[in-house]
């Protein structure tokens, strides 16, 4: 009688590799991936990371389109008025009040949605910033040659040396 393999697979297999990705595109998380049943843990996968290049390009485009996916949801969510009021009962008649509960709730599932597509795709949803050098009263910057002896140039390589 064969004996039966027990416990997470560890040895690298494309078939659980597109299993992991079409997961994370699907803007699910790795950690749900790797709690189901037979699914490698979280350690195993980041070795397979490290050590198989197609999985880990395949790995960063599932991320990215997770980002995307992410994004839809942050529109989803943010016009998603159900349940912003409930109603109460203030003496004998019941009266619609604003759930602050489930408004915060939202905003947290907005803002966690936001920064994790800020990390995955920077590029495209990271905060951008630039920086920009001007002269003299917004002008261009002047320049000028510098031109050195002989001596100062040995002197400020020694100097360097030094």
């Amino acid at each position: 009688m064969a004996k039966k393999k027990t416990g997470r697979p560890s040895t690298y297999n494309q078939k659980v590799a597109d299993g992991i990705c079409e997961h994370l595109a699907e803007g699910r998380s790795l950690r749900s991936f790797c709690s189901e049943d037979g699914a490698p843990n979280k350690a195993t996968v980041m070795r397979w990371l490290r050590e198989h290049k197609e999985f880990r390009n395949q790995y960063a485009h599932a991320r990215e389109d997770q980002a995307e996916i992410l994004a839809d949801e942050i529109l989803d969510v943010s016009d998603d008025g159900t349940n912003d009021y409930m109603l109460r009962k203030r003496g004998d008649e019941e009266v619609e009040v604003v759930n602050n509960d489930h408004i915060a709730r939202s905003r947290l599932r907005v803002d966690t949605r936001k920064w994790f597509a800020s990390k995955v795709a920077p590029k495209k949803y990271g905060e951008k910033s630039t920086t920009e050098i001007t002269g003299k009263d917004g002008g261009p910057i002047e320049t000028a040659e510098v031109v050195l002896s002989e001596t100062e140039r040995a002197r400020r390589v020694a100097f360097i040396l030094h």
